[in-house]
């Protein structure tokens, strides 16, 4: 850890990681998990008092949380939108705007969820960005709304490279679909936007912070993605293990494993579809949706499918929500065999 650059464990890791993201291993920021990633930055942000962070009502509750703390420190606000009525009923287009028209004059952050761990739905965010772009063109730079990005469940299921789509920051944890070990997360920003925040937590990693300890003086420069990263001690090991997920990736390719995850869950979406008496709510559409099936069953009780389900060697899962929801999410682990195998324990279920 304290080694040269040349040496340091962690910069195969940024290297790993900035080749699977298209950007460069100075953009990223190792973290621990979404969670931690999301308050680096909301509470690294030069808030003021007066200021506004945009969300949605569909965020998770770490997203949403993050805002919260960060906001009520500073004395600004936190709003929250809703991008559609009905799941039967959701565009691109209506998503896109319904985020643009909420923005204000006073509005400094969109906060959003790449793909919603709660219903399935995958958000436009190259769309989204672009519209942001759009506003920010015609404000003063000191002005500009940021776009911060939780891609937690889009990242390792969706081919699309992270550095081009538009994102201000981009935070995921690694352990869901790219098979790193738990503990491990990263922020994803070019060097222009690391500058907007300020290190909250003492980093092992970036030479210029310790170095200006010893000469009792501040950092020298803007802020940079290492200064960012956490210091202190814990299980570096999961961390030094990511570039294996990484290269795993890779190897079989980022386009591949997206279209085997799309298969798969457009079979699940339609085989729940064929069932009486459940109601999907992931979008049909691929383009909205990615490797998260979200759905109930009328007249069973969550908690009594999921029992069903496991007692037939099948895992799913319960959304951790306010409305919560059933979950089926096949990865590239998966078969079509255990999709069909799933359907028809539901079928079963009396």
């Amino acid at each position: 850890m304290f080694a040269s650059d040349a040496e340091n464990m962690q910069r195969p890791v940024r290297e790993a990681a900035a080749d699977y993201l298209g950007g460069k291993p100075e953009e990223v920021c190792l973290t621990s998990n979404t969670t931690t990633g999301l308050a680096l930055i909301y509470h690294g942000l030069l808030l003021r008092a007066g200021d506004d962070v945009l969300t949605t009502t569909h965020d998770h509750y770490a997203h949403h949380e993050a805002i919260r703390l960060a906001t009520n420190r500073v004395g600004a606000s936190m709003r929250k939108v809703a991008l559609f009525d009905h799941h039967e009923h959701i565009s691109i287009d209506q998503i896109i705007e319904r985020l643009s028209v909420a923005i204000k004059e006073n509005t400094r952050v969109v906060g959003v969820t790449w793909v919603h761990s709660s219903s399935g739905l995958r958000l436009p965010i190259r769309g989204i960005a672009d519209a942001i772009a759009g506003i920010n063109r015609k404000r003063p730079e000191n002005n500009r709304v940021l776009l911060v990005v939780d891609g937690v469940h889009g990242l390792g299921a969706v081919d699309e490279t992270v550095a081009e789509m538009g994102a201000d920051f981009f935070v995921a944890g690694t352990h869901k679909w790219l098979f790193a070990p738990r503990g491990t997360g990263l922020i994803w920003a070019k060097a222009e936007n690391w500058a907007h925040l300020t290190p909250i937590i003492p980093t092992f990693s970036g030479q210029e912070p310790y170095d200006a300890w010893i000469r009792n003086e501040p950092p020298k420069g803007p802020t940079k993605a290492d200064w960012v990263t956490p210091g202190g001690f814990f299980a570096y090991e999961h961390q030094w293990a990511m570039p294996a997920a990484f290269h795993f990736h890779q190897q079989i390719g980022r386009k591949r494993i997206a279209e085997r995850i799309q298969v798969l869950n457009v079979r699940i979406k339609q085989g729940l579809a064929e069932i009486p008496g459940i109601t999907v709510y992931t979008p049909k559409d691929p383009k909205l949706s990615a490797g998260i099936v979200s759905f109930t069953i009328q007249g069973k009780k969550n908690e009594e499918v999921i029992k069903h389900l496991l007692e037939q060697g099948i895992l799913a899962s319960i959304s951790p929500y306010g409305t919560a929801y059933l979950r089926l999410a096949a990865g590239i682990m998966n078969t079509p065999e255990e999709v069909e195998s799933a359907l028809k324990a539901l079928r079963s279920l009396k």
